[in-house]
């Protein structure tokens, strides 16, 4: 198949890219700089980015699978869905992956499903890579700090998204399914915390903060009140779906979920280990 990649540098399409270039399928890998993508050879890596309307022909053209991401940056759906789903299919674009920001269904979701290409919806509940986050107070201070450690979080390795992906993009029996994705595990961050530190083979301590600590340190960074409210209740009411671990990877891929302990090696650097 010739397959194009959304988001190729991205903690999903990178992965994805590698997974399908091995299986042997015609990979063209969307970045918005593919002087700094540093992608695997046997890629086709060309510069553009699914909000830009106009360059939307060419990117799909001679494609029969896509990868799809259903939001920005700022994390907020596209704004130009049915353009892009007019010109994948315009293309010849056949099936298509979309991986999901949030729970609502978007204008890219609905012009997929009224295309009459197979699609299949990726959920992630949380990535593993939503750790890095505590890289730099690891790496210098030997500490996290985090609040609401009662949470536990089901959280994905980026790689079993991508290879749920490949695999709904390279075979049959998928079409229609929205996917929840899940590692096999779900852990607190002091548990998290508990795995960095013995796979560093050092202590790394964990702060609890409070809530308003933690409210603070978010308007800081610039946050809405809105975003914050959201925040706030994912941490103290969240739904029982963030901490269900469900087989969904294995049954898709036919290989166990990844686990945690096993991402913290692979992100060693990160934590200066």
């Amino acid at each position: 198949m010739t397959i194009i990649v959304s988001g190729a540098t991205g903690h999903v399409g990178r992965p994805l890219v590698e997974q399908l270039l091995t299986a042997g399928h015609r990979v063209r890998a969307l970045t918005r700089d593919p002087r700094r993508a540093h992608l695997p050879d046997g890629a086709e890596v060309v510069a553009g980015n699914l909000s830009d309307t106009a360059g939307l022909p060419g990117v799909f053209a001679g494609m029969t699978a896509a990868h799809l991401i259903g939001f920005g940056d700022d994390y907020a759906p596209l704004g130009n869905g049915p353009e892009i789903v007019d010109a994948a299919a315009r293309a010849g674009v056949r099936r298509v992956t979309v991986l999901k920001g949030g729970t609502e269904k978007t204008e890219l979701d609905a012009a997929v499903e009224a295309s009459g290409m197979e699609y299949t919806y990726l959920a992630p509940v949380e990535f593993m890579s939503n750790a890095l986050e505590w890289g730099e107070s690891v790496r210098t201070e030997g500490l996290v700090r985090e609040g609401f450690p009662d949470i536990e979080s089901s959280m994905v390795h980026e790689a079993d998204i991508a290879s749920v992906a490949a695999t709904a993009l390279t075979t049959a029996g998928h079409a229609g399914k929205e996917y929840w994705l899940t590692g096999p595990e779900a852990l607190t961050a002091p548990e998290k915390v508990r795995v960095i530190s013995e796979v560093l083979g050092r202590e790394v301590r964990y702060v609890e903060l409070s809530r308003d600590e933690i409210v603070a340190g978010w308007r800081e960074q610039g946050f809405s009140e809105e975003d914050i409210e959201f925040f706030v209740m994912m941490r103290t009411r969240p739904p029982a779906a963030g901490r269900t671990v469900l087989p969904t990877v294995e049954e898709v891929t036919g290989r166990p979920a990844r686990t945690f302990a096993g991402w913290v090696p692979e992100n060693r650097a990160a934590f200066g280990g």
